[in-house]
């Protein structure tokens, strides 16, 4: 789907479901931008605040495209700021600081993303905020919490908070480095997902209440969460890493790899009768779940992989889910741009550039699909700043001359 373009026509008439609801995002990369994109999907206003001569440290990832003044965006901050406003303000600035404080009260949601106690030196913190403008819900997502954490002094990435949440060791091989970022930004995305829960909640205790309230995501938490199979497993007795007792590994097809799980002795006996090895069924080497792993490699893996060869990965998948056993294939990137169910459900969206690169950049759709709710239309990333103007003239009544001193003094842009 192309930015700008609707589907479920019949469903505009319904609007978004949080038409009405205003944030303001002190945000960068993607562990918060992830979520705002999200609510602004259904139907926020977001108004991001960045700094106002480089933007957002996400603008300077790689590989990046050039806005119309030649300044990069980069890939982190392209695929995470759908539909949102830019308000470039230095917030260093004592009169930046004003003019965040004086917004605050105009905005359901004031959320950032930066390391615990960042905004608080700043003097924007859950304390000020919530003296300011009591409605207004304070969200915020870092490493560690608000809380005190012997991480409190440590930055953290994605990658951080999924190796301290047990994930990588989960499946490390012997003698071999960590499997770093397997699933590119799960700490990111997954943290900020929580964050969108929390807000959600948030502003249901108010519809109740009246009052705002902290919202706090650590990513670490949010990935303990995640992981949960390695901390049960351990407590449970599991002391060897991987899956335990079941088959949820790759097979080789005619032209790649597919992903077959078979965790329940059912399942086990669906998979005999598709490859023709029922004497399985009565052979002591599969009596038991842990006799499926211990001869995975020589005895199952040999078997199924030969009655895959003569198959595509998708066939192979068909043949198996006709069985009722669950499998998938591995695509690559290419074929998910291409796949019937990627389009159908409208889970690439595709940004024209502005630097001359005829190809589009294509950015994951909304995964979150309501009846009641049509999809887009989206619009794409802001430019850094692009639209302060607007924002302080309409919510502080600032007049262009105004605007244009603060300018003049470096605090917006």
């Amino acid at each position: 789907m192309k930015l700008g373009d609707i589907a479920n026509a019949d469903a505009v008439k319904y609007g978004k479901p949080l038409q009405g609801v205003r944030i303001l995002a002190v945000e960068q990369m993607q562990a918060l931008p992830y979520g705002t994109q999200l609510l602004a999907r259904l139907g926020a206003d977001v108004v991001k605040v960045e700094h106002p001569v480089d933007g957002e440290s996400g603008r300077g990832s790689t590989p990046y495209m050039t806005d119309p003044e030649g300044r990069i965006c980069g890939a982190t901050f392209l695929r995470n700021n759908l539909n949102k406003r830019s308000l470039g303000i230095d917030l260093k600035h004592p009169k930046g600081k004003e003019l965040l404080l004086s917004l605050v009260p105009h905005y359901d949601v004031v959320c950032e993303n930066f390391k615990a106690g960042t905004m608080d030196r700043l003097g924007l913190g859950y304390d000020v905020i919530s003296k300011i403008s009591p409605r207004t819900i304070y969200m915020s997502v870092n490493g560690f919490g608000a809380q005190p954490s012997p991480y409190d002094k440590w930055p953290a990435y994605a990658g951080i908070a999924e190796a301290m949440s047990g994930a990588y060791d989960w499946k490390q091989m012997p003698g071999e480095p960590p499997n770093v970022n397997p699933m590119g930004g799960l700490g990111d995305i997954g943290s900020s997902v929580f964050g969108v829960i929390g807000i959600l909640a948030a502003l249901r205790h108010r519809d109740i209440t009246g009052e705002g309230q902290r919202v706090d995501v650590s990513m670490f938490d949010a990935m303990v969460a995640f992981t949960d199979i390695v901390t049960q497993m351990w407590s449970m007795g599991v002391r060897t890493k991987g899956p335990p007792a079941l088959i949820i590994d790759g097979f080789e097809a005619g032209d790649g790899w597919f992903i077959m799980q078979v965790g329940r002795e059912h399942q086990f006996k669906r998979l005999c009768e598709l490859l023709g090895t029922e004497s399985w069924l009565t052979d002591e080497r599969f009596a038991t779940r842990d006799g499926w792993r211990t001869h995975l490699a020589t005895v199952i893996r040999p078997a199924v992989e030969k009655w895959a060869s003569d198959k595509t990965k998708v066939e192979a998948c068909d043949a198996l889910a006709n069985a009722g056993i669950a499998a998938g294939p591995c695509f690559n990137a290419e074929e998910v741009i291409n796949d019937e169910h990627v389009a159908k459900r409208n889970m690439l969206i595709a940004m024209d550039r502005v630097d001359g690169v005829e190809e589009p950049i294509l950015i994951p759709g909304n995964p979150v699909k309501l009846s009641k709710m049509a999809e887009g239309p989206e619009t794409r990333v802001p430019w850094v700043g692009e639209h302060t103007a607007e924002i302080l003239a309409a919510d502080l009544g600032l007049s262009a001359e105004a605007i244009a001193a603060l300018r003049a003094d470096g605090v917006v842009t």
